[in-house]
């Protein structure tokens, strides 16, 4: 038959047969073979078996995989790491607490314009494919092949959500395997819009940002529903290069990767032409850096406090949002008159210290005297160079500014501010066999005084005169129910300001005099929110009444005799109702005035952290008023003057004796014994005398 195959069988021939093609027969009977033959019957048997073998290989490999993959219904309840932001009372941003810094978003308000820039650079096909996008593959290895580099990477939204959510970043097979079968999962059981809402909200976008809205305040200092197209398109190009191409580290490769995505925008008919060339021009209009946060001091000291409350998870990833009891401008006014108030003193130390450039610390706190809010705080001069809080932290010497806790007990004995005493040179025995002369500034005496003349000028011997008639441990406890928490030394030297107490203590207990003898305690916290909005924490205001109206009166009005003839004159410039009390510590180590009007109450130090002397004749009324009427005059800056409230009018009192370190009146009834003082709710006993 030649070289032709016979296809039916010979007359004769058994069915058996094999089939002959160029002279070989291909299966013979009962199946036999030879040659070529045989390995024709076995060729499907090898191919069958290798494809068995891969399958199960696969097979394992993907069982293998899912064996340790995260479940996707994690995502259910899965909530990213977002920011805690901390306002001020007048809703200005203040700081914020974080790992990383998200600021969530709802799909619903992210603009048209920054979806579309995402998508047209990250995931041109993100509607249509069901999690891997195997055109956008074929693509980026075309791109890869003819750039010669991994210029494209080929993984979807979804895939890039996976990754960010259950996988670390390294470059192997496994990982890619693991985030393609993680992105086809989370296609099937989440919408577009939730995934895409996901994504905007994860991703990293460079500078600390994380999410789009975040990302949005960083550069544009704006919310992401104002981004504009050249905006947007800068945003959306920073994904895939958020360190490289951030605008505060390189505008030039931002300028250039903005460019790419609005191309993409065009080529994907998002934008027209004339939109492209439009944005293309617009330059960088990049929000201005801040060095930090606003009220550093007062916002370091939320984050303590609200870490040790609320716990670190809670605060570092909640999303919390944080009202505190700040007043912009008030802030604003005590920063500035820090800078402004101080020049005087910074001048007089470089004259006398022309080597050094060493300048002493200077810390302010203002408190709303009626709601005990904290309106102002600064705690030194410059918090990146030093964060010690000296207006919270720093236990220091008040001097003479400690005299009106002696005063208002005094008001509050039985005493009036024309009751007399007498202030004169005195020796005291000092415990040691020795004796204690306490002196007067300036060495001067006035003799017999009354009490609001004796804390005008600050007489010392006077004050030493009247903490020995009304005992020391009646007037530390009365001390510590105004607000004073430190310990007080049990010693007459307590009427000089001898204890060590912190300004924020001071400054509060001169709020019991303003508010009319009840004490609120202060507050740097509003209310704290959760990221869903619902209040979850609201500090307790202490309201106690702890000094009768009439002595809480009484003690404003000596001292407003202290600025208006007194050691605070110099606020008289500010031309409305101020009361206050100067402090100066020996050698001139610390100085201090803390004062206030019918609104506010502020108090100010002023001193070195080594205590080394500021300089002779740095006084309180020297160093530290000049800072405090600075920050008055900026807080209360458009506030019309406002009146204090006047004490009732003193009835005719007989003849009464002077104080002196042995006089009797008062009668002894008007001081308790310490055992028998009143609770901190109970009106004090007014006598007649």
């Amino acid at each position: 038959m030649g070289h032709a195959a016979r296809h039916g069988a010979e007359p004769g021939a058994s069915v058996n047969e094999g089939l002959e093609y160029d002279g070989e027969v291909i299966g013979g009977p009962n199946g036999e073979g030879r040659g070529p033959g045989k390995r024709g019957r076995i060729w499907p048997w090898l191919v069958a078996t290798l494809i068995v073998a891969l399958l199960g290989a696969a097979g394992g490999v993907l069982i293998a995989l899912m064996q340790n993959m995260p479940e996707i219904r994690q995502l259910d309840s899965y909530r990213p790491s977002f920011a805690t932001r901390v306002y001020s009372a007048d809703n200005e941003l203040l700081g914020q607490f974080f790992i990383e810094r998200r600021i969530p978003v709802r799909l619903a308000d992210v603009p048209p314009v920054l979806k579309e820039a995402i998508i047209s650079i990250e995931d041109q096909n993100f509607y249509q494919h069901i999690g891997i996008d195997f055109q956008g593959i074929a693509r980026a290895i075309y791109e890869d092949l003819r750039q010669g580099e991994f210029a494209q990477g080929g993984s979807t939204i979804t895939q890039q959500l996976a990754r960010g959510l259950f996988l670390s970043a390294d470059k192997t097979l496994k990982r890619k395997l693991k985030e393609a079968l993680l992105a086809l999962q989370i296609e099937r059981r989440y919408t577009k819009e939730e995934i895409l809402e996901r994504y905007l909200n994860q991703i990293y976008l460079g500078s600390g940002a994380y999410g789009v809205e975040a990302a949005a305040q960083t550069y544009f200092g704006k919310k992401v529903g104002d981004l504009t197209l050249s905006e947007a398109a800068l945003i959306a190009g920073l994904p895939r290069y958020p360190s490289n191409c951030s605008p505060l580290v390189n505008p030039g490769k931002a300028l250039a990767r903005r460019r790419t995505v609005l191309q993409k925008m065009y080529e994907c008919r998002f934008i027209t032409g004339e939109q492209l060339a439009a944005a293309d021009r617009e330059p960088l209009r990049l929000t201005p850096r801040r060095s930090g946060n606003r009220a550093p001091y007062l916002v370091e000291q939320v984050r303590q406090m609200l870490e040790e409350r609320l716990g670190q998870n809670a605060l570092y990833k909640g999303g919390l949002t944080v009202v505190t009891t700040v007043d912009s401008k008030m802030q604003a006014a005590a920063e500035e008159a820090i800078k402004t108030g101080t020049v005087g003193l910074d001048n007089r130390i470089r004259l006398r210290n022309p080597d050094s450039d060493l300048l002493p610390q200077v810390a302010l706190v203002a408190i709303d005297p009626h709601s005990g809010e904290v309106r102002a705080l600064v705690g030194g001069r410059d918090f990146e160079t030093s964060r010690f809080n000296r207006a919270v932290q720093a236990r220091r010497q008040p001097g003479s500014s400690f005299k009106p806790m002696i005063y208002s007990y005094a008001l509050e004995a039985g005493f009036t501010p024309q009751s007399k005493v007498l202030d004169a040179p005195l020796a005291l025995p000092a415990g040691n066999g020795g004796w204690w002369h306490p002196v007067n500034y300036h060495n001067e005496y006035k003799g017999v005084i009354t009490l609001t003349q004796a804390l005008q000028t600050s007489q010392n011997t006077a004050a030493v005169r009247l903490l020995a008639r009304l005992g020391v441990s009646p007037v530390i406890a009365h001390a510590h129910r105004l607000g004073i928490t430190s310990p007080l030394g049990r010693d007459l030297s307590l009427a000089l300001g001898s204890c060590s107490i912190t300004l924020m203590e001071l400054t509060g207990a001169y709020c019991v005099f303003d508010n009319d003898g009840i004490r609120v305690s202060p507050t740097m916290v509003r209310e704290v929110r959760d990221g869903l909005g619902r209040l979850i924490w609201k500090p307790d205001h202490l309201r106690q009444r702890v000094m009768s109206q009439q002595g809480a009166r009484q003690m404003t009005t000596m001292l407003q005799a202290v600025v208006e003839h007194g050691t605070g004159a110099s606020a008289r410039q500010l031309a409305r109702p101020l009361a206050g009390k100067t402090g100066t510590t020996s050698d001139f180590r610390d100085a201090l005035f803390v004062g206030f009007s019918p609104s506010v109450v502020a108090g100010v130090w002023v001193g070195f952290d080594s205590c080394i002397p500021l300089g002779k004749g740095e006084s309180g009324g020297m160093a530290a008023l000049p800072v405090w009427i600075d920050f008055m005059r900026g807080a209360l800056a458009g506030v019309p003057p406002e009146q204090f409230a006047p004490p009732e009018p003193l009835k005719p009192q007989p003849a009464g004796g002077v104080v002196t370190t042995s006089g009797s009146p008062p009668a002894p009834a008007a001081v308790k014994p310490a055992a028998q003082q009143a609770s901190p709710a109970e009106e004090a006993v007014t006598l007649s005398n």
